[in-house]
């Protein structure tokens, strides 16, 4: 249960440094909370800390992920937590089909800051509704 004036934090996986530096500045924006990690298994061994993944509202992730891979990542975390949402950003409008479901959102490069911010907005209330 979360407690009132709760802060939900948005994780960002990214393993490119610079990339990463410029999205955690659009999303900073908007949200207050934003954490970056630089791969998926530092996300999912996040996740199991139950302070965290309470307060977790979405996670942004790229699709080329070193290690695990985008797909694998995804799909490994809604086993864990099936009702959180994920935005992948993706080089190619054809990866979005290796991400199925209603709790994934996908975007393409280039990365629009106004499309970043409204479609993760969207999907964090997403999610809001899937926990209430």
């Amino acid at each position: 249960m979360r407690a009132l004036g709760y802060v939900l934090t948005i994780l960002l996986v990214d393993d490119d440094p610079l990339q990463a530096f410029v999205l955690k500045s659009i999303l900073e924006k908007r949200f207050s909370n934003v954490q970056r990690v630089s791969d998926a298994a530092e996300a999912l061994c996040l996740i199991e800390q139950p302070e965290f993944a309470e307060n977790l509202g979405i996670i942004v992730s790229r699709h080329s992920l070193a290690g695990i891979g985008g797909p694998a990542f995804v799909a490994e975390l809604h086993t864990r937590m099936p009702f959180l949402p994920v935005l992948v950003l993706g080089d190619a409008v054809g990866d979005a089909a290796n991400y199925p479901g209603e709790h994934v959102g996908f975007l393409t490069r280039p990365i629009l800051p106004d499309k970043l911010l409204a479609l993760a907005s969207q999907m964090l209330a997403l999610g809001e509704r899937k926990t209430a």
